[in-house]
Order: structure tokens, then C-alpha cells, then sequence
């Protein structure tokens, strides 16, 4: 016998209901792995992954439910992949979302400009200006 206090703190064990009807547990890897592929080429670590990831799940358990549809974990992700990296959000966002057409995409990019006009631009690229423009 220890004789010491300890305390067990217990995870809820979160259920996903998929559109097929089939259940599964909840995978933080699986959401990771589903947005690595709209983070190809781009500015993204594994360690921003792994956040994004868990802010996803945190935000999932905060809701306090055990049974959570397949498409409220997409819905989820988009908040903290839109912050991490626009260009990986507008890949995501456009499949999960199904956007038909580029009017789709272009009232998507003049939403993300009107949020954040400095996270929309890659990394390393300067804003044009006057300057810029070609003299002839």
C-alpha cells in the first residue's frame, strides 16, 4: 500500500457517428491526417498539426456530448485551420464544403480578406504597390 493521495482524472470517450451509420471512436490522428493533405506545400509543421489537432478535440470535448456527427469534427476544424494557415483553410473548406463553382471560392477568399487582409498573403510576400507596377 502507498499510502498517498492521487487523483484520476477520467476522459470522456467520444463516439463518431458517420454518415454511412457506422460508429468509431474519436482519433486527434485522424483529424491530423485529414488536414495534412490540404497543408501540402505549405508553411505548416507537424508540431501546428499537432495543436490544431488538439484544439479541435478540446473544442469537441468542451461540448460536453459523447456521440458527435462526422460532420461537426469538420466543422470543428475549420476555425483553427483557417487561424493556422488561410491557403490550407481554403483547400479544406472547399472540399468538405463542396464548392461548384469559383464563385464558391471567391466569396470564400473575399471572406477570409475582409477577416485578415495580412494572413491571407503567403508568407514573405510584400503587399504591391505603386512602385511594383510595370512601367510600360
Amino acid at each position: 500500500m502507498c499510502e498517498r493521495r492521487f487523483t484520476t482524472i477520467e476522459r470522456m470517450q467520444m463516439t463518431v457517428h458517420k454518415r454511412n451509420g457506422i460508429e468509431e471512436p474519436f482519433s486527434r490522428d485522424k483529424v491530423i491526417r485529414g488536414v495534412r493533405n490540404a497543408c501540402k506545400g505549405r508553411p505548416v509543421t507537424d508540431a501546428d498539426l499537432a495543436l490544431l489537432g488538439q484544439r479541435v478535440e478540446d473544442g469537441l470535448r468542451a461540448r460536453g456530448v459523447a456521440e458527435i456527427p462526422s460532420d461537426e469534427i469538420g466543422l470543428a476544424i475549420l476555425g483553427p485551420l483557417r487561424e493556422l494557415d488561410p491557403i490550407a483553410y481554403l483547400r479544406f473548406a472547399s472540399v468538405y464544403l463542396n464548392y461548384d463553382t469559383i464563385e464558391d471560392f471567391a466569396t470564400e477568399i473575399d471572406r477570409l480578406r475582409d477577416e485578415s487582409p495580412e494572413k491571407v498573403r503567403s508568407p514573405g510576400r510584400k503587399r504591391p504597390s505603386k512602385q511594383d507596377e510595370p512601367l510600360f
